[in-house]
């Protein structure tokens, strides 16, 4: 039986990594910070399956423990402060946990010398204020913000690992991947949980930023297989997971509100303390290398995404 480690195992896309792995007969190891309430909402189904255990990407020791105790066959690094506004607040601490942390987590599989295999979750925000359109695996980068500076460091740190001591080391760069169970301060979840606010006459209105910016949005439990497919490979390598679609937050408010036959513009109201210091206006990904050589390709479209985030945000209002 293959061991997987999983930081950020309590996050989105934790939470669809560790299903697909138990169903492929994975054993699920994952960390979890301390804290005073049990952030394990998105992992309770499944909470009887898997192997949690207290750990931190700011604490190497931690980390080295854990990799000599399991010595997991692959590791996946989805642990994060994964808010690109929240980043600029925060710098010092998204540096730290985004970059060092990474930095932490590579250093222990060397010192450890366990057989294991790497994932990094690298971004789409690292294209930032683009250089090509679509961006691909060759697109330079640019980023636009302390949080993809840092998945930048720990993108490229990745890299010189995997050539430095020969390990099998893989970054994905995702583009936007959304689900039902995306956190409620990013925009697509934003927009449905407020929009089911609206419909269950808790709420009035849903305060936003920039309604301009586009995003290639996908589809989170596709996006994780991905992951698990760079890391079933002969060699390492890097590939860019988009739909290679774009679409504005104003298509997604229109999607969103028009499938419960509602106009938007009555019910969003934009506010400044939402845009950014540094906009990052257009992203659009290019996964015809991992369509190539993972067999990869997105089957959550667009309007599905929406409409599945919308009804089940409804469901639980």
């Amino acid at each position: 039986m293959k061991k997987a480690l999983i930081t950020g195992i309590t996050g989105q896309d934790g939470s669809y990594l560790s299903e697909l792995l138990l169903s492929k007969g994975y054993e699920v190891h994952g960390i979890i910070r301390r804290s005073s309430s049990f952030n394990t909402g998105r992992i309770n189904h499944i909470f009887d399956k898997i192997r949690l255990h207290y750990g931190d990407l700011s604490d190497a020791s931690s980390i080295s423990r854990l990799l000599e105790k399991i010595e997991p066959d692959e590791v996946y690094n989805l642990g994060a402060q994964s808010h690109v506004k929240v980043s600029f607040d925060v710098p010092e601490y998204t540096t730290d946990i985004d970059a060092t942390g990474t930095c932490r987590l590579l250093d222990a599989v060397i010192d450890t010398r366990i057989k294991t295999r790497f994932y990094q979750a690298s971004s789409s925000e690292m294209f930032g204020k683009v250089q090509e359109i679509p961006q691909r695996e060759t697109t330079p980068f640019y980023p636009r913000s302390p949080y993809a500076c840092a998945k930048l460091y720990s993108h490229w740190l990745t890299i010189n690992y995997r050539e430095s001591y020969g390990i099998f080391a893989c970054s994905g760069i995702l583009f936007n991947h959304e689900s039902p169970r995306r956190g409620q301060t990013f925009v697509t979840r934003k927009i449905t949980h407020g929009l089911a606010e609206i419909l269950a006459g808790k709420a009035d209105k849903i305060y936003l930023g920039n309604l301009d910016a586009k995003r290639d949005w996908g589809f989170a439990g596709d996006y994780v297989e991905a992951m698990w497919l760079m890391l079933q490979q002969d060699q390492p390598d890097d590939y860019v997971i988009a739909t290679g679609e774009t679409y504005s937050v104003k298509d997604f408010l229109e999607e969103a509100f028009g499938y419960v036959g509602l106009d938007w513009k009555k019910y969003v109201e934009i506010s400044e303390k939402y845009f950014r210091p540094a906009e990052v206006d257009l992203l659009i990904g290019d996964a015809s290398k991992a369509k190539k050589k993972l067999g990869w390709e997105p089957k959550v479209k667009f309007k599905e995404l929406v409409r599945m985030m919308v009804d089940a945000d409804r469901g639980a209002s």
